[in-house]
């Protein structure tokens, strides 16, 4: 059961990435030319501002399946109740926080932002800002139902739940849009499925997983043990906040709204791109943990690393190729004019990116071996060097300015730092995953060139031109690693997947 859980949530999270990206495709354009420029600048930089108060999550979610896993190995109901009970008061604190500082940073957008906004996007902002706080209020009691389903391993309902989101959500959107909200629909829309998950996960929780809460005789020492592990997972989301966020706030000061909008766009293409690889390092957190638990050798945690790599790497690779080839192109017809440096933003952050997006799995393996501090430290570190040079590069560069800098961020802490510190103190044999990454990296340059070449003759001027030679591109790239990238696991992977479809359609056929 648990082996079809987690082969249904990585096929689910790609379907869902691929619908969601989809749908995004055909809707942001829409939205774009309804919002405008800078209505759509303004809500990134209400939304970056507000991301900050997800902070106060004190990395608590990412703790709780490691304690999780202590009692349930033990097979202490009790223990997990009383688990449950202390991560629900933390959370419901942490919502009225939220609220605190959330009314804090409201009241105080006049004296942040009053060089780079109108007073007329003063205003509008803190009306978005009221209901994203109320919004990442709610989202805090629903980490505990939503760690529990994935300590459970029922990833078939989540990503079903996520699908369902990345549906309802773009559509709520352009129905508001079409009844005249501009920026305030795109919140509202936000605040209704946000209202509708913590209701779908607290009935899944209720109706199948019979979770219990405990508030009496809660552990101290318990308490401390699980803010000591999480400080540093705190740290890491402050980084990680730092990095990817501190850009529009940045723009927002030096800046006007419509080099947000620019940015955000690249940005978005950013985490398109971070979401296909997390989907499968996300489902392997649970077997991570039972790993470490069971104090597996080295050398098995290793050939999982480089197992998980490989495939992330297959897939990002193909994306980021095709985006190198066809990027531009996509921008113009998708975005419209005036968004031409967006490619340049998301190549500049893509490229960096890559290597930790194949390498994130061992994030897990460092939390699981309580060795996540020095990570944690790293980053924090190299994130404040990044908002320090943020600041003259985006006075003189604009939004690429702040791309550069999140990208320097990013090749001193993810790429070089953590490659040393994994292989000397976390003891995963980064040498051997390189050269397995290797075995990929020819193949990829070469369907990349023959593309490039071949779309420098052809004039894609519309979307159907431009999916047609996307579609083209995708089968030379599956071919060429067919024959001199895939191994033999993932040969078989492909396999299995192309057999189960033919026996599906077969079936519907008879």
């Amino acid at each position: 059961m648990k082996v079809n859980q987690l082969k249904a949530g990585v096929i689910l999270s790609y379907v869902s990435i691929v619908l969601t990206n989809g749908i995004s495709i055909i809707y942001t354009p829409i939205m774009l030319r309804m919002l405008g420029q800078n209505e759509y600048g303004l809500f990134q930089l209400a939304y970056s501002v507000v991301s900050y108060l997800g902070l106060l999550n004190f990395g608590f979610g990412s703790a709780y399946i490691r304690f999780y896993s202590r009692y349930k190995k033990d097979n202490d109901e009790d223990g997990i109740a009383r688990l449950n009970g202390m991560f629900m008061i933390c959370f419901l604190t942490m919502s009225l926080l939220a609220i605190i500082f959330g009314t804090i940073l409201i009241l105080n957008v006049d004296n942040i932002f009053s060089n780079g906004l109108t007073q007329s996007e003063l205003v509008k902002m803190r009306k978005l800002m009221i209901l994203m706080v109320f919004n990442v209020a709610i989202m805090f009691p629903n980490s505990v139902y939503n760690a529990n389903i994935t300590a459970h391993e029922r990833y078939l309902f989540q990503r079903v739940l996520s699908l369902v989101s990345s549906i309802l959500n773009p559509l709520l959107v352009l129905m508001l849009l079409i009844m005249g909200f501009k920026s305030e629909g795109l919140v509202f829309a936000a605040t209704i499925v946000a209202v509708t998950k913590l209701s779908a996960d607290i009935y899944y929780n209720n109706k199948y997983l019979h979770i219990k809460f405990c508030f009496k005789r809660m552990e101290v020492k318990l308490l401390k043990e699980v803010s000591a592990f999480s400080f540093f997972i705190f740290i890491n989301m402050l980084t990680d906040t730092l990095n990817y966020s501190v850009d529009k706030f940045v723009l927002g000061m030096v800046r006007t709204t419509k080099s947000i909008a620019i940015y955000s766009i690249g940005a978005s293409l950013n985490q398109y791109y971070i979401s296909f690889s997390a989907a499968i390092s996300t489902v392997f957190i649970p077997r991570v943990n039972r790993m470490i638990a069971k104090e597996e050798e080295n050398d098995k945690i290793t050939d999982l690393f480089i197992k998980v790599g490989r495939i992330q790497f297959i897939v990002i690779s193909l994306i980021l190729s095709g985006f190198i080839v066809f990027g531009q192109t996509f921008i113009r017809i998708w975005a419209g004019e005036g968004y031409q440096n967006a490619y340049w933003i998301a190549l500049i952050i893509m490229v960096p990116t890559t290597v930790p997006l194949i390498q994130n799995i061992s994030i897990e393996i460092q939390r699981a071996k309580n060795m996540h501090k020095f990570r944690s430290i790293v980053y924090l570190c190299i994130a404040i060097g990044n908002f320090a040079i943020s600041i003259p590069l985006a006075k003189h560069f604009g939004e690429v300015g702040s791309a550069i800098g999140t990208s320097i961020a990013v090749i001193l802490g993810n790429v070089i730092i953590m490659n040393i510190y994994n292989y000397k103190k976390v003891e995963i044999d980064i040498p051997r995953f390189w050269r397995e990454i290797e075995k990929i990296v020819l193949p990829v340059l070469f369907v990349g060139v023959i593309g490039y070449v071949i779309a420098r003759f052809i004039a894609i001027n519309n979307i159907i031109i431009f999916f047609v030679s996307a579609a083209v591109y995708c089968a030379l790239f599956f071919g060429v690693m067919w024959i001199k990238g895939f191994n033999e696991y993932e040969k078989d992977i492909v396999r299995s997947f192309c057999e189960k479809i033919f026996k599906k359609r077969k079936k519907v056929l008879i």
